[in-house]
């Protein structure tokens, strides 16, 4: 059986599915990847905060206090990474735009070092 020549042609698309939006999902994809080089670079700066409890020698600090914002300065960084990826890659299976989603996340993630810092040098010497 064959159609008439003024048939139109199935889609293999399903009806009422938007599109791909290609140029959103190179962009979102770039973005993440440049985020997590930030996130490496932020976690790598955050071992470095360990260096706060230096002038303590026999002085009074809070080494817990100081191992705590180590630790939030070099985790929660990927933490924050990886909810981003998630958030995005929902966004964008939804055929949605995403490309937003790496640019509100990267503030998050140097946040989070400025959060671990400020844990780690409230550890330190109090004089």
């Amino acid at each position: 059986m064959t159609m008439p020549p003024d048939h139109p042609r199935p889609s293999l698309r399903r009806p009422g599915r938007k599109p791909l939006i290609v140029w959103d999902v190179v962009v979102t994809s770039i973005l993440l990847t440049a985020l997590a080089f930030v996130s490496f670079a932020v976690s790598v700066f955050g071992a470095f905060l360990v260096m706060a409890s230096d002038p303590c020698g026999s002085t009074n600090c809070n080494n817990g206090l100081i191992a705590f914002g180590v630790l939030v300065a070099m985790g929660l960084p990927w933490i924050v990474f990886v909810a981003t990826v998630v958030v995005a890659i929902i966004l964008m299976a939804k055929r949605r735009i995403a490309f937003w989603v790496p640019l509100a996340g990267s503030p998050l993630v140097v946040g989070a070092w400025f959060l671990g810092a400020a844990l780690a040098s409230a550890g330190g010497p109090v004089g």
